[in-house]
């Protein structure tokens, strides 16, 4: 597998890969993703923003993450916990991986991805979410340290577990 900025010509493989998402979060009963979020355009913000990347095999792309840095707005507000670290951090969104690839640690690459590069530019922190229900990415991200700290809303109002990391 190989990781690279994704491409605007990746979109209608993204879209794909997002498609897949819905269908294997609706067949485990998770409601995320269900109201056709994320998306192409979805997609294509992240990459002209410089935020989207993909995993690559045999140049087929496989997975996309957006992988930032800042201030994610629906985390200003945690409920039930709270959060460690203070000032920038690195977040992780709408990941999408081709099932062929799961439990190949295609998610797990993303993260790696996302603390080398706030290593690179001296942040500390790194945060995620996901739905109560979405129990594969709960374990994806303690696998890859990142701790329950509590739950935020996202845009449209409905909940996510959130999780944090500090790194060393």
């Amino acid at each position: 597998m190989e990781l690279r900025l994704a491409a605007e010509s990746d979109v209608p493989q993204i879209a794909w890969l997002y498609d897949l998402a819905r269908a294997s979060l609706r067949d485990a009963g998770v409601p995320q993703w269900q109201d056709g979020y994320p998306n192409g355009e979805d997609a294509l913000g992240d990459i002209r923003a410089g935020h989207g990347y993909v995993l690559t095999e045999n140049g087929r792309v496989a997975a996309f993450a957006c992988l930032a840095f800042g201030v994610e707005p629906t985390y200003n507000i945690i409920e039930d916990g709270a959060w460690l670290g203070e000032g920038e951090y690195g977040f992780l969104h709408r990941v999408a991986v081709d099932p062929a690839l799961k439990g190949r640690g295609a998610a797990g690459i993303f993260f790696s991805e996302l603390k080398r590069q706030a290593k690179e530019r001296g942040i500390k922190i790194i945060r995620g979410d996901t739905h109560r229900l979405n129990l594969p990415m709960q374990r994806v991200m303690a696998k890859n340290g990142l701790e329950l700290r509590g739950v935020i809303h996202v845009e449209d109002g409905s909940e996510r577990l959130a999780y944090e990391c500090i790194l060393e």
